[in-house]
């Protein structure tokens, strides 16, 4: 059981990183429209987490300190204050789509109106911020969503050709019909819905919160190499059942309820119920991630005093920022902004966002001043400037392609 609740960090980061609202979303769309084509996204998606965490959650391990405290100090305040706030506006997105998750989910369990559900969502995330202490949020958040494993027993209830699908993941193409801008506009949505800053941003936040230390390393690579793998496998399972169900009929993905289709096609009311708590679970676990994230990221930057180990009224500011952040996040959905939509667009600009984040932490991660004699080996430094280089990639075609495309249109 120790060991089980140890990696329950890298769960919750994960299942609210990899299966947030915008993976459910974006994996279902491309498995609706493209098959199996771009599992290979998810896979280069699930390497570069898997390094980039690794990185940053020994970083903050041996260093002691958190992305944004890092940041403030190699980039200095000008720079630094750019990147504070490309990020916190990336971020305050995300929560916003994550809020307008929970309330979709919600709906699909209730049938009330989701702008309803709206701002109790908000109520409740940070009711658990104020009051629900750090290592029970994440073993209950983290865990429950691992019901999300329910959209694997629908694919494998399917049935699926599996040689075709094998065929389509070695073998990728565009497939008919679609043109190669929407394709590749989609592997770059992707690979943000997989790398989202905020991800990074709560797993060495939280790293600080639990007192890791030299001594952690091995929990921090069992969190990594266990969490983001299950989170990727999930996403893949989420495209595979869109790909068998709605492609055959041309159903292109728009509401929640088509996500979950699949499901109840496969396993009926029992398993969609199972499945649904677990969405529930997922956007609310990325609520309270991206929420937090908001005030650690200021916080960190403005040397204020931040962290659950610390009571509300020792870090008034870091949870201000938060409240803040919910009552913004609801304020834009209740202008009727379609949730979807929100989270489409805050996965395409997580993308353009990540190099603000990656190369501090790569720099970092190399600087015996920092690290002593925990810097970066020759492998995690070979891969860390192959994934500088798609990173880069990813952040300059990201806006193009969305104008191209009209956003995957």
């Amino acid at each position: 059981m120790k060991k089980l609740l140890g990696v329950a960090l890298g769960i919750l980061t994960a299942i609210g990183g990899f299966v947030d609202i915008g993976d459910l979303v974006t994996n279902a769309v491309v498995g609706a429209r493209f098959g199996f084509s771009l599992v290979w996204v998810v896979a280069v998606g699930v390497i570069g987490i898997c390094l980039f965490a690794e990185i940053s959650g020994r970083v903050a391990a041996v260093s002691g300190r958190a992305t944004f405290e890092i940041i403030r100090e190699r980039l200095g305040p000008r720079a630094g204050g750019a990147n504070l706030v490309a990020s916190f506006a990336i971020n305050l997105l995300t929560l916003t789509a994550e809020i307008g998750g929970i309330a979709l989910a919600l709906h699909l369990a209730s049938s009330v109106e989701p702008r309803l559900w709206m701002p109790v969502a908000a109520l409740a995330v940070w009711l658990v911020l104020w009051r629900v202490k750090f290592a029970i949020m994440e073993n209950v958040v983290g865990l429950m969503g691992l019901l999300l494993i329910g959209f694997a027993v629908a694919l494998f209830l399917l049935g699926p050709d599996w040689s075709q699908v094998a065929r389509e993941i070695t073998q990728p193409a565009v497939p008919e019909g679609e043109h190669p801008a929407a394709y590749w506009y989609y592997a770059v949505a992707l690979f943000g819905a997989a790398m989202t800053p905020y991800e990074v941003f709560f797993f060495t936040s939280g790293a600080v919160e639990e007192k890791w230390t030299a001594k952690s390393l091995g929990q921090n690579r069992l969190n990594v190499f266990t969490g983001f793998p299950l989170g990727g496998l999930l996403s893949v399972a989420i495209a595979g059942c869109a790909a068998v169900v709605l492609l055959p009929h041309g159903i292109e993905v728009s509401t929640l309820s088509q996500i979950v289709l699949p499901v109840a096609q496969a396993g009926g009311t029992l398993l969609l119920a199972v499945v649904i708590v677990g969405i529930v679970a997922a956007t609310f676990g990325a609520a309270l991630e991206t929420a937090l994230s908001s005030g650690y990221t200021l916080a960190q930057y403005l040397g204020w005093s931040w962290g659950k180990f610390r009571r509300p009224a020792q870090a008034a500011r870091f949870h201000v920022t938060m409240m803040i952040a919910l009552l913004l996040a609801v304020a834009i959905l209740m202008t009727s902004v379609d949730p979807v939509a929100v989270t489409e667009f805050s996965v395409v600009f997580s993308a353009v966002a990540l190099p603000l984040t990656y190369i501090p932490i790569l720099v970092v991660a190399n600087d015996p001043d920092y690290m002593g004699e925990r810097v970066n080996g020759r492998l995690a430094n070979t891969l860390g400037s192959v994934y500088l280089g798609i990173v880069l990639v990813a952040a300059l075609a990201a806006i193009p392609l969305m104008i191209a495309t009209g956003a995957g249109s």
